[in-house]
């Protein structure tokens, strides 16, 4: 019987695609509207993404079968999707991360503000939160971490190390590890074999007890990396995955939006957003692994101890290591802030930006995106040379010159390029467009109108407490794709701003802090060792609360004049109830 349990599980992935198909057959079977073969693929590729019986990606191309076989769309409108503005706005900034990435411009600035904060327990996990959440705001998430958890592991592993001077010799104490208790003067006697003893009668303070501070300053510090990690991404536009299928899902559901999700707009709103909740995740560590002694932690009335200078050596030689910054580096750093600068003034809002002034359509609309930007920043890169334009010669062939090799190169970005992102992005969009042409968003707005007796902020709130538990299990991508659709078609029914609702689900798929698969930098961190499930998930629980309620000031306060939040808006006239048309008036939410 055992060996029979054991094949079924060896072989589940298989059993799960071969026969959830058929299980969910009734569904079209007996309802044969366009709307039921719609909900047939939506729950059959949600299925396939929560169990991951089949790669992320490929769940993603299935509408391009399903679609145009059930009637929905043809092939050509569904192949579309796959490769709209917002799939050209994430290869385009990926491109660029890739170069800052590839030329260890994110190394230098890491090690270049962790010399500048320095190793005091307190202060060194507030440097290594702040560079983490900066350097995710840029570069994937996946990548910041799997940089600065070596960085941290090699710093914690100094600060570790047992004294080997006069900490020995003259008993002096060590506030980098007394984080909690203070301990009286030490006093320590070598014998022969080497091993170091307590000289009595003086006082000391146990060994487990300086051990359990030691693991406990580790465990937070391993989660500060991480944590920050997925902070930092909701920062830009571009920083993690489910911003852009937010502006993808709205651009393709409410095509004359205005552009209203843009780079300016979306960091106008989540930058606070995401300052205050790396505040908040950082001072709950500390007080969670650091303990409540702020003087001790600060290292305030304290000395440098051989600990820390070891630890700071450490930041220092890797920063030393790198060297004076070579000329693609600075090529880099210059075309990253001008790819930033290019992002923020194309259409601020608050005032007319270039592509407005330079680049107009017949009614004085930009006809430049943020994609296009990325992309001619990218294209830059392939062209500028790494190093000075000069006549040196071929080390393999030394009577042949050689040209330098570019900023990028196809090799490196073929390397490194997710592109299983990239048919994931464009699976939701075909998703969301497949269920507005079926008419299955009109079916699930109509169901859903009971819910405008219930006040906005709940709803908002209820729906970022199960976002956030539901992305803890599945991939924050897939969760966004499938709970936006609806969610768009719930606002429409209820006569809330479509973006009231989307935007802090959207945020919350962001709150993985619980669980090592929820995110692949839990499972980097996760990975090093010296952590348990558990105690990862009573860390993320509070964390995950304190970032919903976060979320929600942030939509029911500044969120509110950057998008205009007050009443419904006109392009989401178009699938609205009848009850919206007649009541322009309608506003978002009730002032709470």
């Amino acid at each position: 019987m055992a060996t029979c349990w054991q094949g079924l599980w060896a072989y589940r992935f298989y059993l799960i695609v071969f026969f959830l198909p058929i299980f969910l057959l009734p569904l079209p079977i007996l309802l044969p509207t366009k709307e039921a073969y719609c909900a047939y693929a939506i729950i059959l590729m949600a299925l396939f993404w929560c169990t991951e019986a089949l790669p992320l990606a490929v769940t993603a191309l299935f509408p391009i079968i399903l679609f145009p076989m059930m009637g929905i769309m043809k092939a050509s409108e569904v192949c579309i999707e796959y490769f709209k503005d917002t799939n050209i706005l994430f290869i385009g900034g990926l491109l660029v991360a890739i170069a800052v990435e590839h030329w260890n411009l994110h190394k230098r600035i890491a090690l270049r503000v962790l010399l500048i904060i320095g190793v005091r327990p307190a202060l060194l996990m507030l440097g290594f939160m702040l560079v983490t959440a900066f350097l995710s705001m840029w570069i994937s998430n996946t990548a910041t971490t799997a940089m600065m958890a070596p960085i941290a592991h090699a710093v914690f592993q100094q600060l570790q190390k047992a004294p080997k001077g006069k900490d020995v010799e003259e008993g002096t104490n060590n506030p980098t590890f007394e984080l909690q208790e203070p301990s009286p003067h030490k006093e320590m006697a070598k014998v022969d074999n080497g091993q170091v003893y307590p000289v009595p009668p003086g006082p000391l303070e146990p060994r487990d007890q300086k051990n359990q501070e030691q693991r406990r300053f580790s465990q937070g510090m391993s989660l500060c990396v991480c944590y920050s990690a997925s902070i930092g991404g909701i920062a830009t536009l571009t920083g993690t995955t489910p911003n852009l299928v937010l502006q993808g899902q709205i651009n393709s559901l409410f095509p004359k939006n205005g552009n209203v999700v843009n780079f300016a707009s979306w960091f106008s709103f989540a930058f606070p957003t995401m300052v205050i909740l790396l505040l908040l995740a950082w001072l709950w560590l500390q007080v969670l692994f650091l303990g409540f002694n702020f003087r001790k932690n600060f290292g305030i009335g304290g000395q440098a101890q051989e600990e820390e200078q070891a630890a700071f050596q450490v930041i220092q030689t890797e920063h030393k290591l790198l060297g004076p910054m070579s000329f693609a580096e600075k090529a880099v750093t210059i075309l990253f802030v001008l790819l930033v600068l290019l992002w923020f003034t194309r259409e601020p809002g608050f005032f007319l930006g270039w592509a407005d002034l330079a680049f107009p359509n017949a009614n004085g609309e930009s006809m430049v995106s943020d994609g296009t930007v990325a992309i001619f920043i990218s294209i830059i890169m392939f062209i500028v040379p790494s190093k000075i334009p000069g006549l040196t010669q071929d080390p393999e062939k030394p009577r042949r010159l050689k040209a330098p090799s570019a900023l990028l190169n196809w090799k490196t970005v073929n390397e490194k390029m997710p592109w299983n992102i990239v048919f994931l992005l464009g699976g939701g969009f075909a998703l969301a467009k497949g269920s507005e042409d079926s008419g299955l968003s009109k079916w699930l707005g109509d169901k859903l109108t009971p819910l405008n007796s219930v006040s906005a902020p709940t709803i908002v709130f209820i729906l970022c407490l199960l976002v956030a538990t539901f992305t803890e299990c599945t991939s924050n991508v897939a969760t966004t794709t499938l709970f936006l659709p609806i969610l768009a078609s719930m606002a429409q029914a209820i006569c809330l701003h479509p973006l009231y609702v989307m935007l802090p689900c959207t945020l919350s798929a962001s709150l993985a802090f619980m669980l090592p698969v929820a995110t692949p930098p839990n499972a980097i961190i996760f990975s090093f060792g010296g952590l348990k499930v558990s105690d990862m998930a009573q860390t993320g629980f509070l964390l995950n609360i304190t970032g919903v309620l976060v979320i929600m000031l942030a939509i029911n306060s500044w969120g509110f004049p950057i998008f205009n939040l007050h009443t419904f808006p006109s392009w989401a006239y178009a699938n609205a109830t009848a009850l919206c048309m007649v009541s322009q008036a309608n506003t978002s939410m009730p002032i709470p």
